[in-house]
């Protein structure tokens, strides 16, 4: 069953009030829900509770969802205000925009001469996003590590797909220039 189906259908059983419905719909978005606020708030330690607050704001709102297969957009989405309301309370918005400080020596670049050659690991390619501004890096991470299309994206981001295409472009191309700049073979 493709992914929005079993979503949607997961919401419909939710609004009817099987609760191990709603069980199930955490355990199958929880993981990248978690990812995307982690990636927009920049805090690992922050990513729990606000992927917690975020699932407290759809518990109150599931009932109100009128296109239930339009499930994802609408969680990151919600998701996306939780971190921005979380951002302006702390005074720290908007979202991190300048790379973390060096607490150490640089990462180095994978060596080796295996199959692995040319592949960066999670730990740099976050390292990359993490220098990104945060249009770029929310855009990078709804996109290709949410797996969400265009139109899901711009829906998140309250954007034309046509914006999202060129931030994406930008992106990516941002992207690879950090990493370059690293030592990493994007």
């Amino acid at each position: 069953m493709p992914e929005d189906e079993r979503s949607a259908l997961l919401v419909v059983r939710c609004q009817l009030g099987e609760r191990e419905a709603f069980t199930e719909l955490v355990h199958h978005w929880h993981d990248a829900l978690r990812r995307y606020v982690r990636a927009l708030a920049g805090s690992p330690q922050a990513a729990d509770d606000l992927a917690q607050e975020t699932w407290l704001a759809v518990v109150r709102s599931l009932p109100r969802l009128r296109q239930p297969d339009r499930f994802a957009p609408w969680l990151f989405t919600i998701a996306r205000r939780t971190v921005a309301d979380h951002l302006r309370r702390d005074g720290t918005a908007p979202v991190r925009t300048m790379p973390p400080a060096a607490d150490g020596p640089a990462e180095e670049p994978p060596t080796g001469g295996d199959a692995f050659d040319g592949v960066l690991d999670t730990l740099q390619i976050q390292a990359g996003l993490d220098a990104l501004p945060p249009a770029e890096r929310e855009v990078l991470v709804l996109f290709h590590l949410q797996d969400l299309p265009l139109d899901g994206c711009a829906e998140v981001l309250g954007v034309p797909s046509g914006t999202v295409k060129s931030r994406l472009h930008r992106a990516r191309r941002m992207l690879r220039t950090v990493l370059d700049e690293k030592g990493y073979d994007a």
